[in-house]
């Protein structure tokens, strides 16, 4: 099994009366890329500022690499052995890129060189570029190459897709693909579902400062996301009714497409059959989009939390 690198003990964290994180406990394991999803306020970056030994916790116990976040000496040795993109991450504007990963770099007693780490992050064309003048996308990843200068073994990423669009987001998805292929453990926290579907090995649903699950997608999505869906466009009224009297969970939208709910292959096919034999038979001619919708880890997160986060990052 991969080592541990991250041991989170019934962490609590508490600002006065408020408790920003309730008793919280999960493993990340080297290589892996872990995921803390959940909506704003839950507790996420409170529980990356703990391990990246940056705000006290207030009970519980917090180890990376086997080192307690809270002994001096053990604090040291963590801030050796981690890179960090904090939420809203900044450079300065008149610098370059090269000159801003320099900069950066000049805090550390080893890092890697700056033209490698440009090199990395395929921002070789942006070398001399300020700042100021590149896309939010572009931005982040000189962010990443900026967590990455003193060649982490763990990289905590806070929310690092927050407020850029769909493409940018996806370049920095590869960006976070590519750690992984470096040997690099990842941190990720977000709010999108997606993201944490596609990158994450394991995810952990936080809210609340509580932790609802933990697990691998493919482990979440198959307790918690419910049935498959087939989906029939333009299937009408009398589709429906005839695969509602015999199978159930079937609904029509306004569009007039036919959504039935299946316990598993068996009856998908089966569903299927009758499309077909009702196309054949009857009046209702079946030419339409037939599509299997498989749930989702936004389906998960309805049913153990009971809402939905909303592309700005709140639950509703």
């Amino acid at each position: 099994m991969a080592e541990m690198v991250v041991d989170v003990d019934s962490l609590v964290k508490e600002y006065g009366s408020l408790r920003a994180v309730d008793g919280i406990s999960f493993e990340l394991h080297e290589g892996e890329v872990f995921a803390l999803l959940g909506p704003n306020g839950a507790g996420k970056t409170t529980t990356v500022e703990i391990l990246e030994c940056i705000r006290p916790l207030t009970s519980g116990s917090a180890k990376v690499f086997g080192y307690d976040v809270t002994k001096g000496e053990d604090v040291r040795e963590i801030k050796k052995r981690i890179g960090v993109l904090p939420q809203d991450f900044s450079a300065l504007d008149k610098l370059s890129v090269k000159e801003n990963i320099d900069l950066i770099g000049r805090m550390y007693e080893k890092k890697l060189d700056t033209l490698e780490v440009i090199k990395l992050l395929d921002l070789e064309e942006k070398t001399k570029e300020r700042f100021e003048n590149l896309s939010g996308g572009l931005k982040q990843r000189v962010g990443v190459a900026a967590a990455l200068v003193n060649n982490p073994q763990l990289v905590f990423l806070d929310e690092p897709t927050t407020g850029l669009d769909p493409r940018a987001r996806r370049e920095v998805w590869q960006v976070i693909e590519n750690l992984k292929k470096l040997g690099k453990t990842v941190f990720l926290t977000s709010h999108y579902m997606e993201e944490a579907q596609v990158l994450a090995d394991r995810i952990a649903i936080i809210n609340r400062g509580k932790i609802a699950v933990v697990g691998s997608p493919q482990d979440l999505i198959s307790r918690y996301g419910g049935l498959k869906t087939l989906v029939i466009r333009k299937g009408g009224k009398k589709l429906a009714k005839t695969l509602q009297d015999k199978y159930g969970g079937t609904s029509l939208n306004e569009d007039g497409d036919v959504f039935v709910k299946v316990d598993d292959v068996k009856e998908m096919w089966q569903a299927l059959s009758t499309v077909t034999d009702i196309s054949m038979l009857t009046d209702v001619y079946i030419d339409k989009e037939i599509e299997i919708q498989t749930p989702t880890i936004e389906d998960v997160f309805l049913k153990v939390v009971g809402g939905r986060i909303t592309e700005e990052g709140e639950l509703k």
